[in-house]
Formats: structure tokens, C-alpha cells, sequence
């Protein structure tokens, strides 16, 4: 039995059959038997192919643009790595945006690339400066450039004295009885009305308008308000609620 020498199509070991095509023993699939010279060529027309797509920027359409703007595409491109994935078209849209202003600012003024890019490399400090903070509730950027190496040296950003802490309004809180109640519900009213002032009866005796504890007992007794007294007690509870700022 003559045996071709060459390799499988599809898993590329050694070719076992007699046959240019068959089933390979080593795979199971229908290949053909290719040998070294074929395998050159596939790779050089890949190759090809894969710098004609480079060439051409198949890609997001951002590569259809002509003139400048097809200039900051493309250093920007270089720099949208650097983001999260999720980010990453954000980031290409502010560095592009950032090159654009810049360059009206100095009165269109032509700029070098070693300059694009270093307004780029703003851009994405920018970027991870804004992030942290909404993130972590940090901002580095009000320390100087020594105290930002320190932190970053020594990983002291959990410690960091100027982060804003943020929590939850649905975080659990429990009360010294073991009762969950929701942060949220915990927030204080800025209407609310202070009601040990309320509960105090003597409070009302002394240092109320008479009318004002008329009408608090009428409640107390459950008798029913006239229009100009609920006006006159809505209008003292407005005026005396306390203040939260």
C-alpha cells in the first residue's frame, strides 16, 4: 500500500490514507491530503487577506471618515484599550471629540502626532480618574503628584482619608431589638413635624396661642375642624417644622 505524504486539511497530522481524500483516521472528518507546498500558500493568501482587511479598516465604520477626523480615529484607535470593554466607544468618541476642540482652540493650527497622542494619553487619565471616583467615591486628583505615588506604591486608597463613602438605600440596618429596616426608610423628612413638641400638653398651656389649643383639643376629642381653623393649623405646622439643613 502507497501512502501520500502530506498532512490532513483539517487536524494536520500526518496523512495516513492512500487516497488524496478520505476520512482521516486521526479525525474522523472528510479532508483531502495536503502537503507542505499547499499549506505554504494557504498561509501567504491568509496573510493576504487578513493585511488587505487591515488596509482597508473594515471595521466600525469610523474608518470611512476622510481629512482630520479620519486622523483622530486613528490615534485614538490606539488608545481605546486602555478603557474597559464596555468603554471603549466612549473613550474613542472623547478622544476624538478632545483632538477636535484642542485643535479650534489653537486656531487650527496643525498638530505633530507625538502631540495627538499625548492629548489622548489626558483623555484616558481622565477616564480612570472619573471612574474611581464614581466607582470608589475617590478622587486623586485634588493630591499632589508625590501623595497619588505613595498611595499607589503602598496601596493606601481602602485607607484614604478624602474618599467619600457610599452606601446603599436598600442596605439592611438592624435596630438594637433585631428588627431589618432598609437605609432608605431611615432617611429623615425634612416636613416632618416634631412630635415630642406635640405630646407635651403643657407645652400648650403656656407658651401656644390660645386658638392653637382650642383646636388641639377638639382633636384630641375627635370633633371636626372648621375650614379657617385647618387653615390656621396647617400654617403653624409649616412655619414650625424643623429644618434637616
Amino acid at each position: 500500500m502507497t501512502v501520500l505524504t502530506g498532512h490532513c486539511s483539517q487536524c494536520h497530522k500526518v496523512w495516513m490514507l492512500d487516497t488524496k481524500q478520505g476520512v482521516c483516521p486521526w479525525c474522523g472528518q472528510t479532508a483531502i491530503c495536503q502537503n507542505q507546498r499547499a499549506q505554504t500558500l494557504r498561509t501567504i493568501k491568509s496573510s493576504r487577506r487578513r493585511r488587505q482587511r487591515q488596509t482597508n479598516h473594515n471595521g466600525n465604520g469610523y474608518d470611512q471618515l476622510e481629512g482630520k477626523w479620519l486622523t483622530y480615529y486613528k490615534i485614538a484607535s490606539k488608545h481605546t484599550y486602555k478603557a474597559m470593554s464596555q468603554d471603549k466607544e466612549d473613550l474613542l468618541h472623547d478622544i476624538m471629540l478632545t483632538l477636535a476642540v484642542v485643535e479650534r482652540n489653537n486656531g487650527h493650527k496643525p498638530f505633530t502626532e507625538g502631540t495627538m497622542h499625548r492629548i489622548a494619553s489626558h483623555c484616558v487619565a481622565d477616564y480612570w480618574r472619573n471612574h474611581y471616583k464614581i466607582t470608589n467615591g475617590l478622587s486623586c486628583s485634588s493630591c499632589d503628584k508625590i501623595q497619588r505615588q505613595k498611595c499607589q506604591k503602598y496601596c493606601l486608597y481602602p485607607n484614604c482619608p478624602k474618599a467619600i463613602k457610599l452606601e446603599y438605600l436598600s442596605k439592611p440596618i438592624v435596630d438594637d431589638d433585631g428588627n431589618v429596616t432598609e437605609l432608605g426608610e431611615l432617611i429623615a423628612d425634612s416636613k416632618a413635624i416634631d412630635l415630642d413638641v406635640w405630646d407635651d400638653s403643657a407645652v400648650w398651656e403656656i407658651g401656644y396661642p390660645r386658638r392653637l389649643v382650642d383646636i388641639a383639643y377638639r382633636l384630641h376629642k375627635g370633633e371636626a375642624l372648621s375650614v379657617a381653623d385647618r387653615k390656621y393649623l396647617c400654617k403653624f405646622r409649616y412655619h414650625n417644622q424643623k429644618r434637616l439643613i
